[in-house]
This record gives structure tokens, sequence and C-alpha cells, in this order.
């Protein structure tokens, strides 16, 4: 036979060895498919009748087996290009995740489940601003759920107070005593679907009660008494609201002032209760202000200044570096020298070399309210260095603040200047 033939039966031999492959592999996909499908019935009706835990525990090892012999399964993998073509790996997956929610669905109630409502509901009592309707049916509530399962666990939980923190932390109490209980999911099934759903209605009750935030802006106002001092007549006036903050601000009450601006939700009103404030400048608006300042607005930038309080500098000095808002660096620069620390001598110090000229001056005014005296020098600069006239009458009138021997000396020099409101502030020196 020539060499020609020998070839043509190799060739022949290994078509027919590939042929036979095929089939032996289609053979075992086939078989590898049917056998999956076989055992996920099983295991549907494996868990169709389970009927204890430990039923539901052998259910889920059989998952777990399949789920693993899937993976290592030869299943044939769909045409890219028809759009119709069925995956058989994708339809055993979801088959499979299909039979493991229904476990899921079927395990349980556990203590654990209960506890955890429990404690959720522990948490919305504590965190929440109720009003007192909704505070009275919060108490109804909580003690219907201890009564409710004081019963199942025979064990008094009650308690006779319908303050809110006691009643959250008998929830606390009770939520531990649930998950304490030897209730076993298997015999004492129904005891525990009891338990389970008093929780759940619990929550659902905490879910109808009313918080503060259900309320409007002026029911809110309204109990908290800001519309207490208007007559009949005024309390026509629209908005009403304006008018109280005027009334407030006239009588030199802030209280109520502060209470309106953290309760609207109207920037107008907002500003306008702001403006109130900046013209009482208490106090007791500090904290309410100094969180409005974060948002680095001017308005309350300048209120804080006139307020006067030091805790303010550490956010002020942040709002001045840089080549920021040149309104809202002067107001923080005016605001640090009427607070008068002086740990803000060196950073308004700092924005003496500043681009803007208006900010440079600000900062020269803001050194001479300040009064530190080692303000002096970098003042002498600027009176002998800077290009704007506007910016060295600030740092004479400044030295002129200080008002030291070595200060006014430093500002007796400039009686000449060129610039007449320096020559005035050194006439003054002298």
């Amino acid at each position: 036979m020539s060499n020609g033939d020998d070839e043509a039966a190799d060739e022949a031999e290994a078509d027919a060895e590939t042929e036979a492959d095929g089939e032996e592999a289609a053979e075992s996909t086939e078989l590898s498919a049917d056998t999956l499908d076989s055992r996920l019935d099983e295991a549907e009706t494996a868990l169709e009748d389970a009927e204890t835990e430990g039923d539901l525990d052998e259910v889920e090892e059989d998952l777990n087996a399949i789920e693993s012999d899937l993976e290592a399964a030869d299943l044939p993998e769909p045409d890219e290009d028809d759009e119709d073509a069925e995956d058989p790996r994708a339809e055993f997956e979801d088959r499979l995740s299909d039979l493991r929610d229904q476990l899921e669905d079927k395990r349980g109630p556990y203590v654990d489940d209960v506890a955890a409502v429990v404690e959720d509901a522990e948490g919305t009592i504590t965190e929440t601003r109720w009003t007192e309707d909704g505070a009275a049916d919060v108490a109804d509530a909580v003690h219907a759920y201890l009564e409710e399962t004081s019963d199942v666990l025979d064990s008094d939980l009650t308690t006779g107070s319908d303050d809110l923190d006691v009643l959250a932390d008998s929830l606390g109490q009770a939520a531990q005593a649930v998950e304490g209980s030897a209730l076993d999911p298997d015999h004492d099934a129904e005891d525990i679907a009891a338990l389970l759903a008093a929780a759940e209605t619990l929550a659902d009750d905490l879910e109808a009660a009313e918080e503060w935030d259900d309320l409007t802006v002026r029911e809110q106002l309204d109990h908290e008494g800001f519309y207490d001092d208007l007559d009949p007549e005024n309390r026509k006036d629209f908005p009403a609201e304006w008018t109280a903050i005027r009334l407030y601000q006239k009588q030199n009450e802030p209280e109520p002032v502060i209470t309106a601006l953290e309760t609207f939700d109207s920037d107008f009103m907002e500003e306008y209760a702001l403006d109130a404030l900046w013209r009482m400048a208490p106090e007791e608006a500090f904290d309410a202000i100094n969180q409005r300042a974060q948002k680095r607005n001017v308005r309350p930038v300048e209120i804080l200044g006139k307020i006067g309080d030091e805790r303010a500098t550490d956010t002020l000095h942040d709002f001045i570096d840089g080549d920021g808002d040149p309104n809202l660096q002067k107001a923080t620069l005016r605001a640090l020298g009427q607070i008068g620390s002086e740990e803000s001598t060196q950073p308004v110090a700092n924005r003496l070399d500043a681009d803007n000229y208006e900010v440079r001056s600000a900062a020269a005014r803001a050194l001479g309210l300040l009064g530190d005296t080692r303000a002096i020098d970098p003042l002498a600069d600027v009176l002998a260095d800077d290009e704007a006239d506007e910016v060295r009458a600030s740092a004479a009138w400044a030295l002129r603040q200080i008002g030291t021997e070595r200060a006014l000396d430093v500002l007796g020099d400039y009686s000449d200047d060129r610039s007449y409101i320096v020559q005035a502030e050194a006439e003054k020196a002298v």
C-alpha cells in the first residue's frame, strides 16, 4: 500500500474516533442533565414533606450537593447567535435558587427573629421625636406588647410607667427574655409565631404613631407656642411668622426666634429670622448659628461675630484661607476681630497678603480690633509697602486701635503721607 493510502486510512480512523467521542460526550451530557433534574425533583418533594428543622437541614445539604455537582457538570453552552436559545445551566441555577428561597420561607420562626424586631422598636422609640399624641400611642403599643409577651413567656415583663425611656428599656429587657427562652422552633412553633406577631404589631403601631416630623411647620411652631404672643388681629397678618418674629425681636426674646429658625423650611423666613438674631445677637443662639455657619453663608458668620463667643474661632479660621469668596472672607475677618481672641492674630495677619485689596483691608482692621501687639510689625509693613491706600489706611487705623507707645510711634512717621486718611490717623496718634 502506498504512503497516500496509509495517510487516508489514518485520517478515516481519526474521524471515526472523533465521532465516537462526540456521541459519548452527548450521552454523558444528556445523562448529567437528566440526573440533575431528577435530583432537584427529589429535593422539591422532600422540602414539601419536611416538618422539622432537621428535615430542612437535610434538604439544605441535598441542595448544596446539587449545586456543587451543577458547577462540575458538562452541560452544553447556548448558541450565542440564537437569542432564543435555552441555557440548561441557567435553568438549573434558577430552579435551585427558587428551592433555596422556599426553604428559607419554611424555616422558623425563631426567637432571634422576634428579638430583632423588638430591638428595632426599642431604637425607634429612643431615636424619634414624638408629638404628645404620638407619645401616648407609643406607650399604649408598648404596654400591649409587654402584656402579650408576658402571657406567652409566663413572666411579668410589664411596667407601670409611660415614660418613653423606661418603656424602651422594658422592650430591651423583653428582647433579652425572648432570646434567652427555651422555645424550640419545632415544638414551640405556635408560641414563637405568637411572639413574632406581637412584635410585628408593635412595629406597625410605632409606624402609625405621630412623629414630630409628621407635623407641618406651622403645626410645629404652634405646638412650641410660637404664636402665643400674637393677638387675634395681628395673627391674621400674612405671614403670621413674620409678625411674630418682629414682635419677639422688639421684646428681645430670642428663644422663639431660634425655635422658628430651626423649624422653617422657607429660605425667605430663615433669612428673616437670621436678620432678627443679627440685631439681638443672643448667646443662646450660638449653637444654631454656628451650625449654619458651616455652610459658609455670610449672615451666620456676621452673627457669630456679634455674639462674640470664642468657640466660633476654629470654624471661622477655616473660612479665611485661600482665594474663596471675598465677601465671606471679609465678613469672617470682621467677625474674628469682634470676637477678639488672640488665637486669631496669626491667621488674620496671614491675610494681609491676600490678592483682593478689600480682604487685606478687612484683615488689617480685624488686627486693630484684636489689639494684639504682635500685629504691629506686619501692620507697619503694610503701611510701608501696600500699593492700595485703602489698605494702608486700615493698617493706620489698626495701629491707633492697638494704641501702645510703639504702635503710635510707627504711625506717627506717616503724618505727611500721600494718603489723607493715613495722615489723619497719624495726626490722631500724635
